[in-house]
């Protein structure tokens, strides 16, 4: 996933953020689960570009994919869009001089499908504080997947950002059940309706799913519970999951000798995503042995540039093997980094076993998996093998 700048608050913002939960944007609850990993798919996808370009755009088709849309289902997609146009999100927090600052914003300024693109902004407001990862927390697509329930995906959401500090913070039951989307259920004022039927199941489904564990904690004033608390650690089962931030993928040898290579961080873990870490030790490799190379983050890049373009065809009529490598070579050059991300990571959740293995090592090349391949890329893009026109 893509670089989140770790330190950039300073003065009482900062100081806060160790001593107070300045974590403080709170989405309504009322969202659906799709709905929810649809948000946290397209916050992906803008974050590079959040703070300096009011549109962003996604294929319609590969956000469908990603967040387990049926690819055709835009009537569906439609109303999730709508869905988060018409949800608020609200803030209250100190800001860069210490001062308190409440916001309120719509989570979507708008939406539009049109040619198959989607496009969408957020409020400037809004995008800043979204930006912010001591303010609110990118979701791993990986992760999100995991969930089956919306009450669950929505408290991993509101306690995730606060991994780092061990706990939410006690939090009021009535604001506790807007961010679960019950505000508005009498059913669920009675605390014991709350804990049997959204805390529980919720909390059972984070501990399992996610690479997080939360224990719910309670307040009562004389016999009524008045305010709720989750503490949590990281999951050591599912810590793997962790990736969005990075730390995963910087814990690793291959990640250590691209940065002492002088590799940015950016691009040492978007090689490591696209390339795979294998392929990279051989790369690596391949580059220290050629002796006192001048510059060898541009010789490294040259020599992945190169192996990722399509071959010149030999002499005579192209195998059929090698003109399906060429397209889709030609497919995944045309994608954005983000979106090459995506498309690899999507794919790689379907596999498992010696497939998954033969895909890490060889990527889009992977001869093991030619025809699932070959069927991912027809599903993003209907008509990418029909035969060219004669002319």
């Amino acid at each position: 996933m893509e670089d989140i700048p770790r330190d950039k608050l300073t003065g009482a913002l900062r100081r806060a953020a160790v001593k107070k939960h300045v974590a403080a944007i709170h989405v309504s609850g009322k969202l659906t689960l799709l709905q929810r990993r649809l948000s946290n798919v397209l916050l992906l996808n803008a974050y590079d570009t959040l703070t300096t370009q009011q549109v962003h755009r996604i294929d319609a088709r590969t956000l469908c994919l990603m967040i387990g849309y049926n690819s055709h289902d835009m009537d569906t997609l439609k109303a999730s869009l709508r869905g988060l146009a018409e949800t608020v999100a609200e803030w209250d927090m100190l800001d860069e001089d210490g001062r308190q600052e409440w916001g309120v914003s719509s989570l979507l300024a708008y939406a539009r499908l049109k040619g198959g693109i989607c496009e969408y902004a957020y409020s400037p407001a809004l995008a800043q504080k979204l930006h912010d990862p001591k303010v609110f927390a990118l979701i791993n697509v990986n992760i999100q997947r995991r969930f089956t329930s919306g009450h669950a995906l929505a408290l991993y959401e509101n306690c995730y950002r606060f991994v780092r500090t061990g706990s939410t913070g006690w939090w009021p039951i009535e604001l506790f059940r807007r961010l679960m989307g019950v505000s508005d259920s009498a059913y669920y004022e009675t605390f014991k309706h709350l804990n049997a039927k959204i805390i529980k199941p919720a909390v059972e489904e984070v501990n399992k799913s996610s690479n997080i564990i939360v224990t719910p904690e309670t307040r009562k004033m004389g016999r009524a519970v008045t305010e709720i608390r989750f503490l949590i650690r990281e999951n050591p089962q599912l810590a793997i999951l962790d990736l969005d931030d990075g730390e995963g993928v910087r814990k690793t040898p291959v990640y250590e000798r691209l940065r002492k290579l002088g590799t940015a961080d950016r691009l040492a873990r978007q090689w490591i995503a696209e390339h795979g870490e294998a392929s990279l030790e051989r790369r690596l490799d391949y580059v220290a042995g050629q002796g006192d190379v001048k510059n060898p983050v541009g010789y490294l890049s040259a020599v992945l540039t190169r192996e990722a373009a399509p071959k010149p065809a030999a002499a005579g009529p192209s195998s059929p093997r090698a003109e399906q490598l060429g397209r889709i070579q030609a497919l995944v050059a045309a994608r954005r980094p983000t979106q090459r991300d995506a498309d690899r990571r999507l794919f790689l959740s379907r596999l498992e076993g010696k497939h998954r293995d033969d895909f890490e090592r060889h990527g889009w090349m992977s001869a093991l998996n030619a025809a699932a391949i070959r069927a991912f890329w027809e599903e993003m893009h209907p008509g990418a093998f029909d035969p060219e026109p004669e002319t």
